[in-house]
């Protein structure tokens, strides 16, 4: 039986640049940097307040065929891979202190029915989502277009 999730993959242009942007920029630590052969590095990073779940930071190559990982080289160039989600205590205070150390948001902190919001890229174009939970009362957004 399946007990809980420990490992979501990241795909990035540069394993390098990326580990320093998840540590450096976003306060992530390192978990596992393993050269595996030639061609694969296996190489992971987790949160603090939740080490059991790691992010694998992995660049399209084989054992994808060819033609996939032209693919998803032309979506990173085009900044429409999807990457995670991560709550936050305060996004507005979190989007200041990472537009400050030069991250690109798509959208700033703005109210949702589940909490605040804000959208942006880490450093290979992959879209984030930072969320500051909150209760949801309908009565809050009566009348309020979310769209």
């Amino acid at each position: 039986m399946i007990t809980n999730i420990s490992l979501l993959s990241v795909w990035v242009k540069d394993i390098d640049e990326s580990l320093a942007f998840y540590t450096d920029v976003l306060g992530f630590e390192v978990g596992d940097d393993l050269q595996l052969g030639p061609d694969f590095r296996w190489c992971t990073v987790f949160h603090s307040k939740q080490p059991e779940v790691h992010l694998h930071l992995t660049t399209p190559s084989g054992p994808l065929p060819d033609y996939l990982i032209e693919a998803m080289k032309r979506a990173q160039d085009e900044g429409g891979l999807p990457g995670i989600g991560m709550n936050v205590d305060d996004c507005h205070a979190t989007y200041r202190d990472l537009k400050a150390k030069g991250v690109e948001f798509l959208q700033e902190p703005e109210d949702r029915p589940y909490g605040v919001e804000a959208l942006m890229r880490d450093n290979s174009g992959n879209w984030m989502v930072l969320v500051e939970k909150r209760d949801y009362v309908p009565e809050d957004f009566d009348g309020v277009d979310m769209g």
